[in-house]
């Protein structure tokens, strides 16, 4: 009974040796899903963010015929378009708060519009006010899927066990991309 007992020994240390293994790939290969699908949101900010990007000069374009003594304000919008895109390489905190700003000269821009008639109506600026509409809801979504992934991705960097397996991967916690203008935060006000 003790011969065959001791020979059944090495065998279940072995399983309980695979058995750990298998269950700490799985943990690892986990966290490498997670952090690439939190890099496939950025990305598909990033594109959007790009959309947004390339919309603002035409607009400006578009506005300068009409708005010829607003100079100041159409500069201050490329300024805050050409930081947004220096930032968006520099990750989501960065790029939020350059986003912010530029989300904030756009709400003065457009303010600006609207004291203009004949600006209003033309087709090319109704067009791009369009474009740059979609293309906002488009960044929120985007905004919404990629702050999820990023709460399940550090979530899950800091539950047990898998907080002790990153130590053997690059895992580092990933930004979210927040609001920094409180302008945005500010429900709008409707007036009828």
């Amino acid at each position: 009974m003790l011969m065959s007992l001791l020979a059944v020994t090495p065998l279940i240390w072995v399983g309980a040796a695979v058995v750990l293994v298998i269950w700490f790939f799985s943990l690892y290969n986990g966290l490498v899903g997670l952090k690439n699908i939190g890099q496939e949101a950025w990305a598909q900010i990033d594109v959007q963010l790009k959309r947004r990007h390339d919309l603002i000069p035409n607009l400006v374009k578009t506005a300068k015929g009409y708005m010829a003594h607003e100079q100041e304000t159409l500069e201050k919008v490329i300024q805050a378009r050409n930081a947004a895109v220096a930032a968006a390489p520099k990750g989501a905190g960065a790029a939020g708060a350059a986003e912010g700003m530029l989300s904030g000269m756009l709400r003065q821009f457009f303010a600006l519009v609207e004291s203009y008639p004949d600006l209003k109506a033309n087709e090319n600026m109704l067009a791009l006010q369009e474009e740059l509409a979609s293309t906002e809801n488009r960044i929120a979504f985007s905004r919404q899927h990629y702050n999820d992934s990023v709460r399940r991705y550090n979530t899950k960097l800091g539950q047990v066990p898998t907080n002790m397996i990153k130590n053997f991967g690059d895992f580092p916690p990933l930004e979210f991309f927040e609001i920094e203008d409180e302008a945005e935060r500010e429900a709008p006000k409707v007036s009828f």
